[in-house]
């Protein structure tokens, strides 16, 4: 009867955990077609006049101020934002922006789109073309492994082309984002790249971390990965539905939807158009995809998976790091709980509650020498807090607490500085009026430490300055 009960408790669980997050999709993907066609409509009936009578003398000087202008705007690194976990970058879902319009803070920002439920490892690679430019590779050995193309989408110009060692870049990445960037930079260090032998870390001007996944999350393990081996998914769960619904989605391959949001498994080859009904089957049965080989996200943000992908990552002496790690909960008597009500997006705000109470089951062998329940209760209902502010499995790497802003103005490379806010795992991006003024406060400070603290030459004269 107890079985029963909470078995029935379970599927109940289940269904408002799916409701919720399938309620919060369709939202998010509503409101970019609705404010697309308006924009369409609006371009449509209100096409503004812009021809202007200017004197050639004018036109030449104003022609000249223009260019002095673009030469030292192209002298400054470009800001790179990173998408995390169904994330999306410019040019997807409308004029939606992932980082609820952040971009517009700064004249050099770019926003690629990656795979949305793609690896870290697929991810980093392609970050790695955006940039350069070139047909996306996977590596040869990578691509059989894990059952598809070696090449995928192309770039025919990257969207920074003289990036390298005299022109570095400033990355920002939120949630897994944050480890793509992590991941990428090792693979600048290993020269990774096929025909580019002279990359390096050097590459990497600063990373910028906003609620990033560096230490895996326990709330994989309730949307159903198995904590035995952080790997394989659990028969009735939320990822479940989702590992259905995205096989479905890329079968089916229908053009508009796929421009509008594309989790980006096209590499895997899983369109109609190249798997019959019998292929569509196949993948549904767990035979084949990429949630047959393990390449995609879910098991890259385990505690093990982290843990594996941490094994062989670095921090570098050359670059600067800085993290933002979020959290919604507070202690009360001895025990974790939500900190507010009303403060957290209701998509998470039952995963706030489950991870604060989180329980490593007994019979299973624990993650990592050490664990302790308590460490991982603090979270922000995605990630645990605890994950958010440095790398620190398997081996703990150099960081600093940062209590006072005060302590920014002197940063050192090779450290991770990190703070603690307030806040839920998605405050800071989609909707800005949620975070209120912090979001100006939050982004306004990465971008003034990207232009004006982290500099590893002399600082560079930005374009609304006067120069001497």
């Amino acid at each position: 009867m107890m079985r029963c009960w909470t078995l029935a408790v379970q599927l109940i669980e289940l269904f408002v955990s799916a409701l919720v997050h399938m309620l919060y999709g369709f939202y998010i993907f509503s409101s970019a077609v609705a404010g697309d066609l308006s924009q369409r409509l609006s371009d449509w009936y209100f096409k503004p006049n812009m021809d202007l009578i200017v004197k050639e003398p004018q036109q030449q000087e104003l022609t000249t101020v223009t260019s002095s202008a673009s030469t030292r705007l192209d002298e400054l690194p470009p800001i790179v934002l990173i998408h995390g976990i169904f994330g999306f970058g410019k040019g997807r879902l409308g004029g939606l922006s992932y980082f609820a319009g952040a971009e517009n803070k700064d004249e050099r920002v770019l926003v690629p789109d990656l795979g949305s439920l793609t690896s870290i490892y697929d991810r980093a690679r392609e970050l790695f073309y955006y940039l350069k430019g070139g047909k996306v590779d996977y590596g040869e050995e990578h691509s059989k492994a894990c059952g598809h193309s070696q090449f995928g989408r192309t770039y025919e110009r990257g969207n920074c082309p003289r990036w390298g060692e005299d022109h570095p870049i400033h990355f920002v990445g939120h949630s897994a984002g944050a480890q793509v960037v992590r991941v990428l930079q090792q693979m600048l260090a290993d020269k990774a790249f096929k025909g580019y032998e002279r990359t390096s870390e050097n590459w990497v001007l600063s990373i910028t971390s906003l609620s990033g996944a560096f230490n895996g999350t326990t709330r994989t393990y309730l949307d159903g990965m198995y904590p035995e081996d952080g790997k394989s998914l659990k028969s009735i769960c939320l990822l479940q539905i989702c590992r259905l619904g995205v096989i479905v989605y890329d079968w089916l391959d229908i053009p508009w939807l796929k421009a509008y949001y594309n989790f980006g498994f096209d590499h895997f080859n899983m369109s109609w158009k190249k798997k019959s009904i019998s292929g569509l089957v196949d993948c549904l049965l767990g035979n084949s995809g990429p949630f047959t080989s393990g390449d995609w996200i879910l098991p890259d943000l385990t505690i093990q998976g982290s843990i594996e992908i941490n094994s062989h990552l670095q921090t570098f002496p050359n670059t600067y790091y800085f993290s933002y790690a979020t959290k919604r909960t507070r202690k009360f008597m001895g025990i974790t709980m939500p900190s507010s009500i009303l403060g957290i997006h209701p998509m998470l705000f039952i995963r706030v509650l489950q991870m604060s109470q989180w329980r490593h089951p007994s019979e299973v062998a624990p993650p990592y020498k050490g664990y302790r329940d308590e460490d991982w209760q603090d979270n922000d209902g995605a990630l645990n807090t605890i994950s958010m502010t440095h790398p620190r499995f398997p081996i703990e790497h150099p960081s600093h607490f940062i209590q006072d802003d005060s302590e920014c103005e002197s940063l050192q490379p090779g450290i991770w500085y990190y703070k603690i806010i307030e806040g839920d795992h998605i405050l800071f991006i989609v909707n800005r009026e949620r975070a209120g003024v912090q979001f100006d406060l939050i982004y306004d400070n990465i971008f003034e430490r990207c232009r004006k603290h982290v500099f590893k030459k002399n600082p560079q004269m930005l374009p609304n300055e006067a120069q001497p």
